[in-house]
């Protein structure tokens, strides 16, 4: 199973802008295997080009402010899902929440959206827009603004055991979360 999972291991997408603000992340992982997280930088390049950016994936999605102003975080199921997942912020001003999938969403994964391990488990969830590749799931198209892009019944099924979490792309209205005053992150896998 970990050689399958390794392929859909956790991504986390960081999305830096240029200023003078940094952040410390810190990560903890509760899974019982190794997981390596990647990264994506605001010219969306991996750091490493193979290894796991493809979906299903849990991610973490942080877009830090320059000089100290408003971060905004999530976690987002929109890509799919493969592991439960917690973003924190350590100091920082304002509402500053945690963000979290804390749901083994495979559990309940439609037979349509299944991506099975060589035992036959479930080990990841595909959002509906990976599996089926249409407007109303991608929010593409005619589908491409909030008012046209709505939830569907599979997005429902991640929003249902992942409040928190952003479940389809203009999902942003409660699962957006922000912190001002340059605060630190500390991500859990499996939480």
């Amino acid at each position: 199973m970990m050689k399958t999972l390794a392929l859909y291991g956790l991504t986390l997408a960081f999305f830096f802008l240029s200023g003078t603000h940094s952040a410390t992340i810190t990560f903890t992982n509760n899974y019982p295997n190794t997981i390596w997280p990647g990264s994506l930088t605001v010219d969306q390049k991996p750091q490493l080009s193979n290894t796991g950016f493809d979906p299903p994936a849990s991610l973490v999605e942080i877009n830090i402010a320059t000089d100290g102003g408003k971060d905004y975080y999530d976690v987002s199921l929109v890509d799919g899902f493969n592991l439960p997942v917690l973003v924190a912020t350590q100091g920082g001003t304002g509402d500053c929440q945690t963000s979290t999938c804390p749901a083994n969403v495979n559990a309940v994964c439609p037979t349509k959206l299944q991506v099975k391990g060589s035992d036959g488990s479930v080990i990841a969830c595909k959002s509906a827009c990976t599996a089926f590749n249409e407007p109303q799931y991608c929010c593409t198209g005619t589908n491409n603004t909030p008012a046209t892009c709505l939830p569907t019944n599979y997005s429902k099924i991640f929003e249902d055991q992942c409040p928190q979490a952003y479940s389809y792309a203009y999902d942003d209205q409660n699962n957006t979360f922000t912190c001002s005053g340059g605060p630190n992150y500390a991500i859990t896998l499996c939480p």
